[in-house]
């Protein structure tokens, strides 16, 4: 077992056994020195098998340094504040429980810090694996966070404006700052806490990147594709955005953001006019709906999500 290790990878799931293995062989197969790296999967009280297949891996990988610790309180900031709180490394990366890592994932981190002596963090590129095989036909590039696609080229460069964030499915930050800046926040159980932690990092500091050589495949399955889940997804994330700007104690925040979502789901009617124009309605259709639910679900005291 290493007790110093370079880097931390942290898994946060909650009842995810179904596709936790894959992202747990994916760290196996990593071509970087076991030595250097350790795995800490956060369980976020899930009531399936996941405490099994977690505690199996581990026996079954004893070259690997890994730990299974429980969280009971419910919630993604509380569940990455724990990996925060128990990871010995000094660079963090927090991949989701259905995310396949490249076999040289690590190895591109770990370089790339080295390289990067100022580097903060660092955002990798994410690519959906659907479970059908094929891309659903109401997708389009206005809907790439629904599915986790992160892709802003083959070459390293800063976040800036034209750029969004370092996804939560794939970013990798120093455990220093994170801790400075004071961690995830724990209002936020679902989504935005990784445009939130990135917000609170970028008003101190600019040199967070973008590193394609760093990339996942990210698992989509049909469950997630289904409308249902479709429609809570951006009813949260509206919700979620919501919960991040009164936690800044931003009444202004809050009416800014009101507009902007109103001037956006306007764009998305006239996105949906000149799909419908094009034979293709049904990538309009859903582009609105998106957009629609994310300014509901802003408007809504809560949604519930487990």
């Amino acid at each position: 077992m290493n007790s110093n290790p370079v880097i931390s990878v942290i898994i946060c799931t909650y009842n995810r056994d179904k596709y936790l293995p894959q992202a747990l062989d994916s760290i196996t197969a990593q071509s970087f020195d076991k030595l250097l790296f350790e795995l800490i999967v956060i369980d976020n009280n899930s009531t399936d098998r996941t405490a099994i297949i977690v505690k199996d891996f581990i026996t079954a990988h004893p070259e690997l340094c890994a730990t299974y610790y429980f969280e009971e309180r419910k919630g993604l900031g509380f569940a990455r504040n724990r990996g925060l709180e128990e990871a010995s490394g000094s660079i963090l990366c927090y991949v989701d429980d259905d995310a396949i890592l490249s076999k040289g994932y690590l190895e591109s981190v770990d370089s790339f810090f080295r390289h990067y002596a100022d580097a903060v963090g660092a955002g990798g590129k994410v690519i959906p694996k659907y479970e059908s095989g094929t891309e659903p036909p109401w997708m389009s590039k206005f809907l790439d966070g629904f599915v986790g696609r992160v892709d802003y080229g083959k070459n390293i460069k800063q976040f800036d404006d034209k750029m969004k964030y370092p996804a939560g499915c794939n970013m990798i930050y120093r455990k220093d700052i994170l801790i400075k800046v004071g961690g995830f926040n724990n209002d936020l159980t679902f989504r935005s806490d990784d445009k939130d932690i990135f917000l609170k990092l970028k008003k101190s500091y600019d040199q967070i990147y973008y590193l394609p050589s760093a990339y996942v495949y990210h698992y989509v399955d049909s469950h997630r594709l289904g409308f249902h889940n479709f429609k809570r997804l951006f009813l949260k994330t509206g919700n979620e955005e919501k919960r991040r700007i009164i936690g800044e104690n931003n009444r202004m925040g809050l009416l800014k953001k009101y507009i902007e979502l109103s001037v956006k789901l306007a764009g998305a009617f006239i996105l949906y006019l000149l799909f419908l124009f094009r034979g293709k309605e049904i990538k309009g259709r859903y582009l609105f709906l998106a957009q629609w639910y994310t300014w509901k679900g802003f408007l809504l005291k809560d949604v519930f999500v487990r």
